[in-house]
């Protein structure tokens, strides 16, 4: 005999929520299972794929650049190879069209280049930067001086005080100092003894002075007198400078600085002059003053002896007219030019000089 009980119907309604939320529970949780079943599956049987990133290209527009101009510095330590001669020119000129212009054919070669090629009046003023023309040089009291190599021989003698030792120092610092790049020049300066600028200098009592050269060698200079100074065994020989910076700015300070000597030889500073290696080109020589009788001698012995070796000389009489007929024979012979300068540093006409106004005597009261 079984017995059953009777549920109230509370405790019925109860078991059934019961097992509807049961029923709902399992139902999601088996969806669940399924659903993470089948991503399981998914991810094991579907193919691997490379992941791929793309490059991204931009092109972007340049700016515009600002272009700036700079401006040309003078390097003065670029050595320039020696334009060609002149007699590497060719003596013919040929055309093919018929001109009323006739152009001779040169006869003669001259080794030094004219200071006059280039100025006349149907073919312009020269040929350029170079050596050609106006170009390529340097001036000195208006004369232009045009070689690879130049040097100055510059009297420094006691005379010069004044008004001429500073026209003096003044034209010749610039004149130096507006030598082009790559030339060469040297500095002698000259009163009864003759020296290289930068040489030290003493002078003593009785006609005796010490020439101390850079390398430490010591030069005896003897004198009687102004005009009348030798030199105790071989005179020195200078060298060559390069036109750089700062060489020329230290021959401009030796320029202003040194002091004058007693004496006055045109003969010392030109043997001087001679016995460099290479010889210059173009030598420019400027004294106040004569050299007693030996000045006509002097100046056509080595007037001579620049035109054998193919040197030309420039003269300059600074404040001087009684030199002026001497000078000239120095300069002229070599194709040179000669000035005779003024207390306002302006060229005299030379025709002045030779024949001079005669003084008015006063007359004799009877």
């Amino acid at each position: 005999m079984s017995l059953h009980a009777q549920l109230t119907p509370e405790a019925q309604a109860r078991l059934h929520s019961q097992q509807r939320n049961s029923t709902i529970t399992s139902v999601i949780i088996s969806i669940l299972m399924v659903v993470l079943l089948g991503l399981a599956l998914l991810l094991i049987l579907l193919p691997t794929t490379d992941t791929y990133t793309p490059e991204v290209v931009a092109y972007q527009s340049g700016a515009e650049e600002k272009k700036t101009v700079q401006k040309p510095k003078i390097n003065r330590a670029v050595e320039r190879k020696p334009s060609s001669p002149s007699s590497a020119m060719a003596k013919v000129i040929a055309s093919n069209t018929v001109s009323d212009i006739a152009i001779p054919v040169p006869q003669d070669v001259v080794p030094i280049e004219s200071m006059d090629y280039g100025n006349g009046d149907d073919f312009g003023q020269g040929w350029g930067d170079e050596d050609w023309g106006t170009g390529g040089g340097t001036t000195f009291f208006g004369q232009t001086m045009v070689g690879e190599r130049i040097l100055y021989i510059i009297d420094y003698s006691a005379s010069m005080r004044g008004a001429r030792e500073q026209l003096m120092r003044a034209e010749l610092a610039d004149s130096v100092s507006k030598l082009p790049a790559g030339k060469q020049y040297q500095m002698i300066f000259f009163a009864g003894p003759a020296w290289v600028a930068g040489d030290e200098v003493s002078l003593a009592k009785g006609g005796v002075a010490k020439v101390k050269a850079k390398g430490g060698k010591t030069y005896q200079w003897t004198g009687k007198g102004a005009t009348n100074w030798t030199c105790a065994g071989n005179l020195n020989q200078p060298q060559w400078l390069d036109a750089t910076d700062p060489v020329v700015k230290k021959s401009i300070k030796l320029i202003q600085t040194h002091k004058l000597v007693y004496g006055t030889v045109w003969s010392n500073p030109l043997e001087m002059a001679f016995s460099m290696d290479p010889l210059p080109q173009v030598i420019v020589f400027m004294t106040d003053g004569m050299a007693g009788p030996e000045s006509r001698p002097t100046a056509e012995k080595f007037a001579q002896l620049a035109k054998e070796k193919g040197v030309l000389i420039n003269t300059v009489a600074l404040m001087q007219p009684k030199a002026a007929r001497d000078m000239a024979a120095l300069a002229k012979p070599t194709g040179g030019k000669f000035s005779l300068i003024d207390e306002n540093g302006k060229k005299v006409d030379v025709k002045d000089v030779k024949n001079p106004p005669k003084k008015k005597g006063k007359k004799k009261k009877k």
